[in-house]
């Protein structure tokens, strides 16, 4: 299978998984991870500015090759003499030229031909720094996605803690009335009662948090948001997610490239201290307009001349200009590099610590999952302990908090698991909008628009003035705590 068809699996299986579960009469439509996704690729900022970058950079190609095409020019000028010298036997009335020149470079050391080609591989590059760019920003949905998830799960586990202790200190208040508790088991469970409402607050604000990030990110607030779909594609091994990293990482890629580039760059800094030669050609018409003092007639003629050459120029002494150009350029090449395998580092480090955290959040899952169940069998067991007169109200308290945590924590690891396979993804190169196979509309092609402009060649030819295509989100509704029905399963 290849890496295109398995992420494509990630959502389908999310559109499949809504459509086939009915919703609860009178609640929100359930957003999956689908709808974000397509949302933010639609509406991003962050992305929609990526794109209008390449196209910036697709415009070095047109740039450079126009060096090595023809140039026009002309040039017009009147002239209306208000105040005639007397003393000219030739009083002139006015006069008018127009100039017409043509170039034409023949050679120009390579400079052009290797700037043409420099132009081009950073298009390359930019292109491979676009998908870096969708790959960052779908990461960032993803975990803006599942923060949401999590918050609210913790929020629900927090107000049906309040509501158990509610009824726990209602329940030690009626056992303190007729003598079966004594008075510090009433205020153990109101103290227990008072900070889980303060642990409630916190969590409400942290799913306000999360509701407003995934705002800034999405473009729009989520509603009742459906679990993810099950992350295929994900390797066996860190080695093998490094071979398919160091093959497909955009970010290395992208480094390649300019590497490449910046040689390139060499060689244009060389031409500099090599011959050109170029063709020129240019016609002028001149017109002429006065009088013969005294006498009144009237003198009008015109002239037209053409002339054409050939120009070459051969550097001599240029004061080590060329050299220092040569060598600054080479230094860079250097530079350039040396960060690509900075980034190669880069991008095996940030794999093999990807492909880790997601091992580890899936033994930890398997550990807090242990971990509840013990801690709902132990409540049990306590509750009924406390009936025969074997446990406290202190005891019991404190398994209901210890069941409490060990649901947190769960609920945390099953998002760190989530989020980390998809970070492990993007880090190998197989996260963005080609390989997630989103279907939100026509995706975007930045090849479509360099092979726009490539060979655009008018002066004139400019695109409509530039609007902003990202949503605002400042009519969204600031966000709150409100958790609404979920679909039935």
């Amino acid at each position: 299978m290849t890496r295109t068809m398995a992420l494509r699996l990630l959502l389908a299986a999310s559109a499949a998984t809504v459509a086939a579960s009915p919703l609860v009469i009178g609640a929100a439509r359930a957003d999956d991870l689908r709808d974000a996704l397509v949302s933010a690729y639609n509406s991003n900022p962050t992305l929609q500015a990526a794109r209008a970058n390449q196209r910036a950079t697709d415009e070095g190609v047109p740039i450079a090759r126009a060096r090595a095409l023809p140039s026009l020019n002309g040039q017009a000028n009147y002239t209306k003499i208000l105040k005639p010298n007397t003393a000219s036997f030739l009083v002139a009335d006015w006069s008018a030229n127009v100039d017409v020149s043509l170039g034409l470079p023949i050679y120009s050391g390579g400079s052009v031909k290797n700037a043409l080609r420099a132009a081009k591989t950073r298009v390359e590059a930019g292109q491979e720094d676009l998908r870096a760019t969708e790959s960052g920003v779908f990461s960032d949905v993803v975990a803006a996605y599942m923060d949401v998830i999590r918050d609210s799960a913790i929020v629900e586990l927090n107000r049906n803690n309040v509501g158990v202790l509610e009824v726990n200190l209602k329940a030690t208040s009626d056992r303190f009335e007729i003598g079966d508790v004594t008075r510090t088991d009433v205020a153990q469970s109101n103290s227990r009662l008072a900070l889980a409402k303060g642990e409630l607050r916190n969590a409400e604000v942290n799913l306000v948090a999360s509701r407003e990030r995934f705002i800034q990110i999405v473009g729009k607030a989520p509603t009742n948001l459906a679990p993810p779909p099950p992350l295929p594609g994900l390797p066996d091994t860190p080695d093998a997610a490094v071979d398919f990293a160091l093959e497909n990482n955009p970010d290395l890629i992208a480094a390649r490239e300019r590497s490449k580039a910046a040689g390139f760059d060499v060689k244009v800094a060389e031409a500099a201290a090599k011959p050109t030669v170029s063709l020129s050609s240019s016609t002028s018409y001149q017109a002429f307009q006065g009088s013969f003092q005294g006498s009144g007639q009237v003198l009008r003629q015109g002239i037209t001349t053409a002339q054409a050459g050939v120009n070459v120029r051969v550097p001599l002494f240029q004061g080590g200009g060329p050299a220092a150009q040569t060598r600054q350029a080479q230094a860079r090449e250097s530079a350039s590099l040396e960060q690509e395998i900075g980034v190669e580092r880069q991008v095996i480090a940030a794999v093999r610590s990807a492909f880790a955290s997601w091992k580890a959040a899936n033994e930890i899952i398997a550990m807090n999952q242990t971990a509840v169940d013990a801690a709902a069998l132990s409540l049990e067991g306590v509750r009924a302990e406390n009936t025969v007169g074997n446990r406290t109200i202190l005891n019991i308290l404190d398994a209901e908090q210890e069941l409490l945590r060990a649901q947190v924590q769960l609920v945390a690891a099953r998002r760190n698991a989530y989020v980390a396979g998809f970070n492990l993804l993007a880090a190998m190169g197989k996260a963005d909008a080609d390989d997630l196979g989103l279907d939100g509309g026509t995706l975007y092609d930045p090849q479509e628009n360099y092979e726009r402009v490539r060979h655009r060649i008018w002066d004139w030819d400019s695109d409509p003035q530039p609007k902003a295509v990202s949503t605002r989100t400042v009519d969204t509704p600031a966000q709150d705590a409100t958790i609404a029905p979920a679909p039935m399963r």
